[in-house]
């Protein structure tokens, strides 16, 4: 029996990247073998099984057959025959199909072992993939994707691309759990450059069945640019993803959003940014303490201010011009709301009687201001 670290962690220490995670495959053993050692089996599709003292992840070396669509099509063989070639021949990328053996102290020994050139490849800065199997997963298409966003100054090798387009025009996008999608989707938004995750889905025919073509060349070239400011300036994941949608309609954003399975927080950040460069937009155009109030209150601003500025980050990149919104927050915010609720008398429609004083009396603290056109 011996233990391999595989894929990413070889790939990132070749680059000199920091290593986060660790995936383990082990050769020449069996589930008997493995519990016998003290691992615990959690594996359902395959033999995985929790490390004794670390919990870290082993795998059993396999090999897989496509029985079905889609990424979990597949069925898989795991023994103490498969080695450890057959095991890296189902990877998709070389770059990903590379391996080092740890011994009993789990220190790496030996050589790089690569039996599909991924080394090469790093120093060319290709994305090739390992074989012709590579068409049979369609979440690949998402994978190489968000690489592309993270190693920016990647290329994909010719005959990968074909195979991408291959499988976008194949229908397999469809059988994707849209969970899955939006997992590669977060890391590609959390990447270097994420446009080049769309912009690379787009390349290969993979946006229409994943974003209905929203991002078409004339949107991509216009507003891209922002979800790569927003990256730059190491945003959240819901700032970014408003930056990716803000140029869209608000009825387009929540119908991407629920196809995509996004967070309920990144897809009220892409709704509320899109309303919020639309009620400036207004606002310049016809100024008035009514118009900065209604957007505040649209955008939620007394029950979270914290989300207010972080919208407010967003929108600079637009750009839009916010400090007339800013200043009439801190004018309005001066209101002292309790004292209004407690002048008003209680009774039927108190309520809304309360509501309209408040109201009011924001406006007034607003246009009380200066300088706010």
């Amino acid at each position: 029996m011996k233990i391999y670290v595989v894929g990413g962690a070889v790939r990132d220490r070749l680059l000199g990247l920091p290593v986060k995670d660790l995936d383990y495959v082990v050769v020449g053993s069996t589930p008997e073998e493995m519990i016998q050692k003290g691992f615990r089996p959690v594996g359902q599709d395959f033999p995985v099984f929790l490390h004794p003292i670390t919990n870290s992840e082993y795998a059993l070396a396999r090999t897989e057959r496509k029985t079905a669509p889609g990424y979990k099509g597949f069925i898989f063989h795991a023994d103490a025959e498969v080695t450890l070639p057959q095991d890296l021949a189902r990877r998709d990328l070389t770059i990903n199909a590379m391996a080092q053996e740890i011994d009993e102290r789990g220190e790496l020994v030996g050589p790089v072992i690569d039996p599909y050139g991924g080394q090469a490849d790093l120093k060319n800065k290709i994305f090739r993939h390992v074989g012709p199997a590579f068409v049979e997963d369609p979440l690949r298409v998402l994978r190489v994707a968000r690489f592309a966003a993270r190693f920016v100054d990647f290329s994909i090798a010719q005959e990968t691309l074909d195979l991408l387009k291959k499988i976008s025009t194949s229908g397999e996008l469809k059988a994707l759990v849209k969970e899955r999608v939006w997992q590669e989707l977060v890391k590609g938004l959390s990447a270097e450059k994420p446009s080049k995750m769309f912009t690379t889905l787009a390349s290969c025919g993979a946006d229409g069945e994943l974003f209905e073509r929203a991002f078409d060349s004339g949107y991509s070239e216009k507003f891209f640019k922002y979800l790569d400011a927003s990256a730059k300036r190491s945003m959240k994941l819901p700032q970014r993803y408003a930056a990716l949608l803000h140029g869209l309609n608000s009825n387009l954003i929540e119908e991407l959003s629920a196809k995509l399975s996004a967070t309920v927080e990144c897809k009220d950040y892409a709704v509320l940014t899109n309303q919020l460069v639309d009620g400036l937009s207004r606002y310049k155009a016809s100024p008035s303490a009514e118009i900065l109030l209604s957007i505040l209150d649209r955008i939620d601003v007394w029950r979270k201010p914290e989300r207010f500025l972080e919208l407010l980050e967003i929108v600079r990149l637009v750009p839009c011009e916010t400090s007339s919104l800013q200043k009439a927050y801190e004018l309005a915010k001066t209101v002292d709301v309790a004292n209004i609720a407690k002048s008003v008398q209680s009774g039927p429609g108190a309520g809304d009687m309360i509501k309209l004083a408040i109201q009011q009396a924001r406006v007034n603290a607003i246009k009380a201001g200066e300088d706010l056109a």
